[in-house]
């Protein structure tokens, strides 16, 4: 058959004679397949697929090499014939829909932006009733209503959808998906590379799939390419080569996957944490007359977490993961209930409470995105020092031991103490991140997605690193993750949370082999599994599919 898409020997570099980003990258795709590329961020994957659609961003520039699609050569086309291609014959689903739709247009207006401009045959009303058809068949509940309502109105599995409406309208030959499920729980990732793999089929429309979540590259792709430092490493079927990957990196790759390790005992000792009936409601919006009513999103949450105790919080998108740490780290007011710390409440003016300032300075918390937790304006070393603030009794020459004491336990030596964030790796930005939470030797840590954006190797680092300090410091943690994969390798407890209730909890080994509720159940099934060969690699299985031992749902 011949290629739909076929790249020959492609660099691209920082100007003419600059670092050279992509280098000698070659590949093709067949109308219809299904194809992934896998690699650490920065290894050149986006900006390879980038550089199909003509998109690659100044100072890149394509120094070698040919692009040819349908027979045509991209390469030698003007900016108005890329601009004909790029959506009618090409689309691109990117990693953050909040970012790639606009937020001052209506759903609407943005869906109906492309087939004005490429189906120009169509009228106003031709157009509408493609675009309702389009957003039921992505699973949107009230097509025309969603026309009318703006991006910020819609969660993120809902942008992504009308996201993939919007590009699958023109019903395109090939389709560039970019991270598209990177941020979504473990369910919406599921339903969303369904769907894309749904619609593709139907229109036999060729998939390049760029991602760092190996499990979905498994499980979705026909073929897969490996790139590392801007070159194809390894390249050929998913299955074959994920069963008997031929280079030490695809092996670095699969062994970096997060895998279950021995169960820990942990003492059966007083709570360092205790929640009692927590009761969360956000306020509702105010109107032109009255004031809408209150949305409740934690009814009566119950946990303990003990000494040395790692209690993983999972759940999907607006379960209440989130707001629960946040409620329990003091950022917000709990509309009732009672969160104890070491046996006395933290509710201020109550019998008994606990010394808030020592409360906060021994409850820290590290947040899901360090380059916007951390201050720009701020060094590394200051970032880091800003926990000892409120220690009199360290003097200056002490804190700043104490701060480079801490980046060398994170992995990072003194000189990074007067650099800023912006110019480190989302990897080491999230060690800063554990350094400033770590820094003052706290009690309690509350981790929300730390490693959600990190891709897989940079993940297993900082996961590995966050167990040693666990192991070294002994604080307890409340670890809120979507990522299964994840929660199997750091928790000891695990709790499932749905619309702001707990519905299940147990040990990890209980809740990931023998899960009672259905919706856990559900959970578990949404991700592939990947199990090691003889050979040095990982084949695919379903976690429903080992899951078929356990006993029947209560």
């Amino acid at each position: 058959m011949k290629p739909l898409v076929e790249v020959s020997h492609l660099t691209l570099a920082l100007g003419q004679a600059g670092r050279q980003i992509v280098r000698d990258v070659s590949l093709s795709i067949a109308p219809g397949e299904f194809v992934g590329i896998v690699g650490e961020s920065g290894s050149g994957k986006t900006q390879a697929a980038r550089a199909i659609m003509g998109l690659t961003p100044l100072p890149l520039l394509r120094t070698a090499g040919s692009i040819s699609f349908e027979g045509e050569e991209l390469t030698q086309a003007s900016p108005a014939r890329l601009r004909e291609l790029r959506g009618a014959r090409i689309g691109m689903v990117f990693q953050e829909p909040m970012t790639s739709l606009n937020p001052s247009m209506t759903i609407g207006r943005q869906l109906d932006e492309g087939l004005a401009l490429h189906r120009r045959e169509l009228t106003p009303a031709q157009r509408q009733e493609m675009m309702l058809a389009m957003l039921a068949r992505v699973g949107i509940a009230d097509p025309q209503a969603a026309l009318a309502a703006w991006p910020h109105e819609f969660s993120g599995g809902m942008r992504q959808r009308m996201m993939l409406a919007s590009v699958m309208l023109l019903e395109p030959a090939l389709l560039i998906a970019d991270e598209p499920t990177t941020a979504l729980d473990a369910v919406v990732q599921r339903d969303v590379l369904e769907l894309i793999v749904s619609l593709t089929r139907e229109r036999h429309t060729a998939v390049l799939l760029i991602s760092h979540d190996l499990p979905m590259v498994a499980r979705y792709t026909d073929r897969v390419i490996v790139m590392q430092h801007g070159v194809v490493v390894e390249t050929g079927l998913t299955a074959q080569l994920l069963a008997a990957p031929q280079q030490d990196y695809t092996r670095k790759l699969l062994e970096a996957i997060p895998r279950r390790q021995a169960a820990r005992s942990v003492a059966e000792e007083a709570p360092v944490i205790a929640v009692r009936n927590l009761v969360f409601d956000y306020p509702g919006k105010r109107k032109l007359f009255a004031k809408a009513a209150a949305k409740r999103v934690l009814h009566g949450i119950d946990l303990v977490i003990r000494p040395r105790e790692v209690v993983a919080v999972v759940g999907g998108s607006g379960s209440g993961k989130t707001t629960l740490g946040r409620a329990i780290a003091g950022l917000l007011q709990p509309t009732g209930g009672d969160i104890q710390f070491r046996g006395r409440s933290t509710t201020r003016g109550a019998a008994s409470s606990v010394d808030w300032q020592d409360y906060r300075l021994n409850c820290q918390m590290v947040f899901q995105d360090p380059y916007s937790s951390l201050n720009p304006r701020m060094t590394i070393g200051q970032l880091v020092g800003e926990g000892l603030r409120l220690l009199p009794a360290m003097s200056n020459a002490d804190k700043r031991a104490r701060v480079s004491q801490m980046l060398l336990e994170v992995g990072l030596d003194g000189k990074y103490a007067e650099r800023y964030a912006h110019e480190l790796s989302g990897g080491q930005r999230q060690r800063v991140a554990i350094a400033r939470a770590l820094v003052r030797r706290p009690s309690f840590v509350i981790a929300d997605e730390p490693v959600s954006a990190l891709d897989v190797t940079v993940r297993a680092q900082v996961l590995e690193l966050f167990a040693e300090l666990q192991d070294r410091y002994g604080f307890s943690c409340l670890f809120i993750s979507h990522d299964l994969g994840v929660v199997e390798q750091v928790a000891d407890r695990v709790i499932v949370m749905q619309a702001g209730r707990i519905i299940e909890q147990g040990t990890r080994d209980t809740v990931f082999d023998q899960p009672q509720h259905a919706y856990t159940r559900k959970l578990l099934s949404a991700i592939p599994a990947l199990t090691a060969t003889d050979t040095g690699g990982v084949q695919l299985k379903w976690r429903h599919d080992l899951l078929d031992a356990a006993p029947a749902l209560m």
